[in-house]
């Protein structure tokens, strides 16, 4: 790397990201100890001017996930960061929450997790915190338009390293949350009774199960996958990974668990799964979250993503008598977002975004998995004390019959004038057509319903965080809606030949093959003789798996 738009290609957001060991063919190492000791350089002179101190008087504390590349990279900020006479604490194997909180109770100046997230095992990176949470996109940019520039700084006389095992702290103060929660003492075992299972996926979850859950005295003998492995050789840790939730619907069901809990690999992120096997994800993971939220925050704003269902904004309005702001993609622009809103007098307790990252104000705005879920036992627990269970909440969430999202690459080099011409047509476009209708109070690209003629559901296009990608996001309320919606979407994007849409021409091909395949076989739901057989509900169930809610496309 010699210019600064390399140092910037590892900019992910509000995170530094790459490529940290060999593995993947195609993939070189571009976090190299030379890279990473110059970000780390230009990130202590952004502390010391963001906190005006010299380097001796600031502390950081740096902690990582699983990884396998975690040694490496952690060596090389000690080093850098220290030799400049900065106070390190190693925090060792910590998720990202915790080194935040480490902000807090030790008052660290900074603090950095060395993570990647859910991505692949080659891969690493880095995210940084102040008191303030976490550095926004602009602060990751200075930090590495700064690496590459030469300073010159004399080494420190003395280095000051001290190991910190701070997830002791961290589990002990989820733990003293559920107690007060839930009315009970730690001694009193107040999770007896209870079995839940944890599926850490090999990152730093596992702790939650060991350190949080079974001193209160719940039954954490089905979980899986606790001990920490970058190798990642179970699945993938994310609650969005298909195969993910598969897994920990499994175990849940296997268990005959009363809930299942699921984290990404440093457990910013979480899901959930009922004692039936449902997944609380997305977006009746929003409304439960919401529930717990607003439950003493009445007529309080919850923050969204952009796409969210109309189901959950009936939900959080109508059930909740809540206000739902719908927002951008991004879990710091959603916290941003909720921030500003506070900011102005309005009451927002949560912020939260389809993917899991869930912030709630009573918690520093702080996108915590485990403190999710430490929210989510709290409910339980409270909710078995009246007969009932998550079905109870949930079950008023209105979900769609179909659910689909596309990823429609961008092939020209100016994407983003590109994207947002089509996002522009589009409006003009839709504005004439009968049956649809513009949300008013999207903020992010465009999303536009349809009426019952048109294919009874919405769609959402915009440009991708990141990527030339434009993300698709379409939802109906009944079989066969998808295919409609598309439909009268073809006219529109036929003249857009530098987007790669066969993806969405290939699906609708594929539902009018088995429409056709079905009408072929002149079924009918004869309903004159009362209740239906089972070969006829068989037959019906058949024609609905056409499309459904959880499906693979």
């Amino acid at each position: 790397m010699t210019e600064n738009k390399d140092f910037l290609k590892l900019k992910s957001g509000t995170d530094i990201r790459g490529v940290a060991i060999d593995g993947v063919p195609g993939e070189s190492i571009n976090l190299t100890d030379d890279v990473l000791e110059k970000i780390a350089t230009s990130f202590a002179v952004w502390l010391s001017q963001e906190k005006n101190k010299n380097f001796k008087n600031l502390s950081v504390s740096i902690g990582h996930d699983s990884r396998i590349s975690a040694g490496r990279i952690k060596s090389v900020l000690v080093k850098t960061l220290s030799t400049l006479g900065i106070k390190i604490f190693d925090c060792g194997l910590s998720s990202t929450p915790a080194m935040f909180m480490t902000t807090i109770d030790l008052n660290c100046d900074a603090a950095i997790e060395i993570t990647a997230s859910h991505h692949p095992f080659n891969r690493n990176g880095l995210k940084f915190f102040t008191n303030n949470g976490g550095l926004d996109g602009a602060d990751i940019e200075k930090i590495l338009n700064g690496a590459e520039k030469k300073f010159n700084f004399s080494k420190a006389d003395r280095l000051f390293v001290r190991k910190v095992y701070y997830m002791k702290t961290y589990a002990a103060r989820l733990r003293k949350i559920i107690c007060d929660g839930i009315g009970e003492k730690e001694e009193s075992k107040p999770l007896s009774g209870l079995k839940i299972v944890v599926d850490a996926g090999n990152g730093v979850g596992g702790f939650y199960a060991t350190d949080v859950l079974k001193p209160l005295g719940a039954d954490i003998s089905g979980s899986q996958f606790l001990k920490p492995d970058g190798n990642f050789p179970n699945h993938m840790p994310n609650p969005e990974d298909k195969a993910a939730i598969k897994s920990v619907i499994e175990a849940t069901l296997r268990n005959h668990a009363d809930l299942g809990l699921i984290f990404d690999t440093d457990v910013d992120r979480a899901g959930a799964v009922d004692c039936d096997g449902n997944e609380i994800c997305k977006n009746s993971l929003i409304a439960l979250a919401s529930k717990i939220a607003l439950k003493n925050n009445f007529g309080g704003t919850v923050v969204t993503d952009s796409v969210t269902s109309d189901g959950l904004h009936d939900y959080i309005e109508s059930e909740l008598h809540g206000v739902h702001d719908r927002f951008k993609r991004g879990y710091k622009n959603v916290i941003n977002e909720a921030k500003r809103l506070n900011s102005q007098g309005i009451n927002c307790p949560l912020a939260i975004e389809t993917s899991g990252h869930a912030a709630l104000r009573e918690n520093y705005f702080l996108d915590d998995g485990a403190y999710l879920v430490t929210k989510i036992v709290i409910e339980l627990v409270n909710l078995r004390r009246q007969d009932k269970n998550f079905s109870d909440i949930l079950d008023k969430l209105k979900k769609p019959i179909e659910s689909v999202e596309f990823r429609l690459k961008i092939l020209c080099e100016n994407f983003k004038i590109y994207g947002e011409k089509v996002i522009n047509d589009l409006f003009t476009y839709a504005q004439n057509r009968n049956g649809w209708k513009i949300a008013s109070d999207n903020k992010e690209g465009i999303r536009i319903s349809f009426d019952k003629t048109s294919g009874n559901g919405w769609l959402l296009l915009r440009m991708s965080v990141h990527d030339p990608v434009m993300p698709l996001n379409i939802e109906s309320n009944e079989v066969g809606g998808i295919k409609l919606i598309l439909q009268n979407l073809e006219e529109f994007m036929k003249k857009y030949t530098e987007m790669n849409h066969e993806e969405l021409l290939a699906l609708k091909k594929e539902l009018d093959k088995e429409f056709e395949e079905i009408k072929a076989q002149g079924l009918a739901l004869d309903m004159s003789r009362g209740k239906p057989s089972n070969a006829q509900l068989a037959l019906s169930m058949d024609m609905m798996d056409v499309l459904k809610g959880d499906s693979d496309l």
